[in-house]
């Protein structure tokens, strides 16, 4: 039954399969549940109250971290909770953070960056082909990267050291910090995509989707302040 605490790598070949392919469903159902929920937001938040977040000073910023980090934890608890209404709650929380700290780069992308369109395709494109091939060399491997566990917490807490000092102290991080995190988000990948292979339940979908999204929405998130810099 679902309910069974039976792990993955433990599951027959058809529940790992059945597992697997619910997964990378949510996966793919949350990255397009943020893509409308963007796209609303852009046509329903007024335009001055989104380039007021663009200049909003760094406190404000501090603030929407916070939040995010407040939000994020409670969306991961409640997608990792018994009840699978509470799961959907969870990870349908994390999509509308991911959409509200990303409307004004994305606003600005598409509506101030020259070729602006273009850059956010790029973008999208780069992230799923490196998602794929981060996927595939997991699977095909048969690696076990649980030993980046160590490294992504202690590259996590530097990584927000620098943000938040960044922000306190009004310096612009750059370009070598941004290509940091596409390591480190990379290296998030390889460990979700262990860890829901060997060490997750069958029936823990919903949060492995939630994890694999957030990986997802990071590497995302400095690809296209990459680009961005470029122009």
């Amino acid at each position: 039954m679902e309910n069974e605490p039976i792990l993955v790598g433990q599951a027959s070949g058809t529940e790992q399969a059945t597992f697997y392919r619910k997964t990378y469903l949510h996966v793919a159902l949350a990255l397009l549940a943020f893509m409308v929920t963007e796209t609303l937001l852009i046509q329903l938040v007024p335009s001055d109250w989104i380039i007021a977040m663009v200049n909003s000073g760094q406190f404000f910023w501090l603030f929407l971290i916070g939040l995010f980090w407040v939000g994020g934890m409670l969306a991961d608890r409640m997608a990792f909770a018994a009840s699978r209404q509470k799961q959907y709650l969870g990870l349908g929380l994390y999509v509308l953070l991911e959409a509200i700290i990303f409307l004004p780069m994305i606003y600005i992308a598409a509506f101030y960056a020259e070729n602006g369109g273009a850059i956010l395709m790029q973008a999208a494109l780069t992230t799923l082909g490196m998602f794929g091939g981060l996927t595939a060399a997991v699977f095909f491997t048969n690696t076990d990267f649980s030993f980046l566990r160590t490294i992504l917490v202690v590259g996590g807490f530097v990584a927000l050291g620098a943000i938040v000092a960044g922000a306190i102290f009004g310096f612009d991080l750059g370009l070598w910090f941004s290509i940091g995190m596409v390591v480190l988000a990379s290296a998030s990948i390889l460990y979700q995509t262990s860890q829901i292979k060997d060490h997750y339940g069958t029936h823990q979908y919903v949060g492995a989707a939630l994890q694999l999204f957030a990986s997802v929405m990071l590497l995302f998130w400095y690809i296209l302040r990459i680009l961005m810099s470029r122009r």
